[in-house]
């Protein structure tokens, strides 16, 4: 007896056509060609806000892009901070080392950091190294 032949949706292997490509699903991070999540921050937005206030998709994307700046530009400085003190970690000394030694992350930026430590100054008067003293 021979084989019998297949047709319908199982000789094609699912819904689509054999011929035809599938589109793939792209997440809206790799549309804006970001790396932080898109969808989620856009969902922490909406449950944020008032309930009868509409959030864009487009301010997901726009905020996801400034977080994503922030986060590489602190890295950035925390990991030069490292490389100065020949450390191949970051900690969080190194990101008050960088936050601190920037004045708009200064700015920003007004927490403290647990483990941080304090930044190093001596004040001016303190490093005088001659004394003026009154002679009679």
């Amino acid at each position: 007896m021979p084989a019998k032949s297949v047709s319908g949706p199982a000789a094609s292997g699912g819904k689509y056509k054999a011929g035809t490509s599938q589109k793939r699903m792209q997440s809206r991070s790799t549309k804006a060609g970001l790396q932080f999540p898109v969808g989620r921050v856009h969902r922490y937005l909406k449950r944020e806000t008032l309930s009868t206030t509409r959030v864009g998709a487009k301010a997901a994307v726009y905020t996801a892009a400034v977080l994503e700046y922030l986060v590489a530009e602190v890295l950035e400085l925390a990991g030069n901070a490292a490389r100065d003190l020949k450390s191949k970690r970051i900690s969080p000394r190194h990101l008050q080392l960088a936050i601190r030694g920037d004045d708009e992350l200064d700015i920003l930026v007004k927490a403290t950091i647990a483990g941080g430590g304090v930044i190093p100054h001596i004040h001016k008067q303190l490093l005088e190294k001659g004394k003026k003293t009154a002679q009679p």
